[in-house]
């Protein structure tokens, strides 16, 4: 029997009986609402709202890291002022060691070689680099380094830039699978060649220490082997001007081919100057143009005239070398192309591929350096 009992009747109130609890009533009692352990410790508004945005905010900065990680990682590029060499970025990327010095510290400023050899070319010449990609010039960063270190010299592409979004967009496409470009800071036109041809020696004694540095047209078939021994030779005169030397008249009907603006100054006859597809400056007279100012060197319509007038005003040593001018593959040609019918090969995308499938283009042994 319970400790209490209710009851309805009258005797419940009777004198002799112990009043019951406050709590207890004869009264039916509501139920009370269930107790909430949240009733006194409600979060306010603005701290829930704030704690909902932090959590939007590091969601979406996990999802941005995660598409950065998965997105293709931009080319690093080695740059020195406006110039930037995208090989040498490659490989810092990759192997600091491998391009470093020998204490493996990693990259040095301006790497020593023998020397550097800038293959100039433009925005519309795709088809001649993909024809000197598979004939003499490597077709990929290891065997671009493995030639540089069996020849002592470096190889790159030189083109400016332009105004042209697609062609950049080709270009950078072009970069990012071969990474053997180096960009210099100016209009790719024809008309500046000179201006050009400047900027690449400059760019290219900021970046590279080397003995030589040698300008090449994307339209010749060169023996990187032959060109190493070449400007490997003892020389008596620090101040040299290696090429195909030549003289010619100066053309000052502006309807011909070769027009000179400014013959007048010149005269009747070119003064001796090396043709222009392919020649070599050594350091110091490229020293001495990288610290010239652009304003105070004349430029020539013509970009070999332009740079012999240099070479004549600087007195250097004009070197020539008729092996790096041949017009057929032989036991000792550096350079081939079709002189005098074109200033490079004729048909060169097609022409490079004909001549590396010739034995004595290709294959043909290295010369002594005292048989070149």
């Amino acid at each position: 029997m319970p400790l209490f009992s209710h009851r309805s009747s009258a005797s419940s109130g009777s004198a002799g009986s112990a009043p019951l609890p406050s709590f207890y009533s004869a009264k039916p009692v509501k139920p009370s609402k269930p107790f909430s352990a949240f009733s006194s410790t409600r979060i306010p508004w603005p701290i829930l709202v704030f704690s909902l945005l932090c959590l939007l905010i590091g969601l979406a900065g996990t999802l941005f890291a995660l598409s950065a990680i998965r997105r293709n990682q931009p080319l690093p590029i080695f740059r020195c002022g406006t110039s930037e060499d995208t090989f040498r970025s490659f490989y810092s990327s990759l192997d600091s060691g491998k391009l470093g010095d020998d204490s493996n510290k990693g990259l040095v400023d301006r790497p020593k070689l023998l020397g550097f050899v800038g293959i100039q070319t433009g925005f519309e010449s795709g088809e001649r680099r993909s024809a000197l990609r598979s004939t003499w010039f490597p077709s990929d960063p290891d065997g671009l380094l493995r030639l540089e270190q069996a020849t002592g010299l470096g190889f790159r592409f030189v083109i400016g830039k332009s105004k042209d979004v697609k062609k950049m967009a080709m270009l950078e496409k072009e970069i990012e699978k071969y990474r053997d470009f180096m960009l210099i800071d100016v209009e790719e036109e024809y008309l500046k060649l000179p201006y050009k041809t400047l900027a690449f020696f400059k760019a290219a004694f900021k970046l590279f220490e080397a003995d030589y540095y040698v300008k090449a047209d994307d339209d010749i078939y060169l023996r990187p082997d032959r060109l190493a021994t070449l400007l490997a030779k003892e020389r008596s005169y620090s101040m040299t001007y290696i090429g195909c030397m030549k003289k010619g008249p100066v053309i000052t009907d502006p309807k011909l081919k070769w027009y000179e603006k400014s013959g007048h100054l010149i005269g009747n006859e070119y003064f001796l100057h090396a043709y222009g597809p392919i020649y070599v400056l050594s350091a110091e007279v490229v020293a001495s143009l990288a610290a010239a100012r652009n304003d105070s060197l004349r430029m020539f319509n013509n970009e070999d005239v332009t740079i012999g007038s240099w070479m004549l005003a600087m007195n250097v040593h004009h070197e020539d070398n008729r092996a790096i001018c041949d017009p057929r593959c032989t036991p000792t040609s550096i350079a081939v192309w079709d002189i005098p019918r074109c200033s490079g090969l004729c048909n060169p995308a097609s022409k490079l591929k004909e001549l590396h499938k010739i034995g004595m283009c290709s294959k043909s042994p290295t010369l002594p350096p005292d048989d070149i």
